[in-house]
């Protein structure tokens, strides 16, 4: 063997050294990199607590309005009372309104309920700004972290981390940039290793 032999075969060995450490601290750091579908849970918005709802009873004012779900995930209405909500869409909870009021109070009543306000989302780690911010319909990670003050300069910009509700668990799952907001949502970005 020659000098430049050796040489070449001590690189070549450091290479695929740095690269298994480099692998390592990274499956360590992270969960595995789910599909953005399974996180996206792109169903209807479910109501949960701090979203606000504007309530429209057709042909009855008084019982219009604008409306928060409480921390018990209650909506609390005139004539009728609380009525559930976490966990419901808005058409699920039109259709329980409408019961509650044909049980003697309206005659076929025609129920509309629009979400106003949605829940906060959350970004922390290396963003210039991490806190609480406003869910706007239609976000992805990457909007999040623009709305944020975008990535410091150790940030990771390749992946995020977001912990949501499914299945009634928090669950922290490695995401790409493009995937969908919900709200609720905890986002972190990570900091990178070189």
């Amino acid at each position: 063997m020659t000098i430049r032999t050796v040489l070449r075969s001590g690189i070549l060995m450091v290479a695929v050294l740095a690269a298994a450490a480099l692998s390592a601290c990274q499956s360590a750091t992270a969960p595995p990199l789910e599909p953005t579908v399974a996180l996206a849970d792109a169903g209807e918005y479910r109501l949960g607590p701090g979203d606000a709802v504007r309530v429209i009873v057709f042909g009855q004012e008084q019982l219009s309005g604008e409306f928060s779900v409480d921390g018990s995930g209650q909506i609390a209405l005139p004539l009728i009372g609380g009525v559930a909500a976490k966990g419901l869409t808005s058409r699920q909870v039109e259709k329980r309104i409408a019961e509650r009021l044909a049980e003697g109070y309206v005659r076929d009543p025609k129920v509309s309920v629009e979400v106003l306000n949605f829940r906060p989302f959350y970004i922390i780690g290396e963003v210039n700004k991490p806190g609480q911010y406003p869910y706007a319909s239609g976000m992805s990670a990457v909007t999040a972290v623009a709305l944020a003050g975008g990535y410091t300069y150790r940030a990771r910009e390749d992946y995020v981390l977001i912990t949501r509700t499914i299945d009634g668990e928090k669950q922290e799952r490695r995401a790409a940039p493009n995937t969908p907001v919900l709200p609720d949502d905890v986002i972190r970005v990570p900091e990178r290793f070189f």
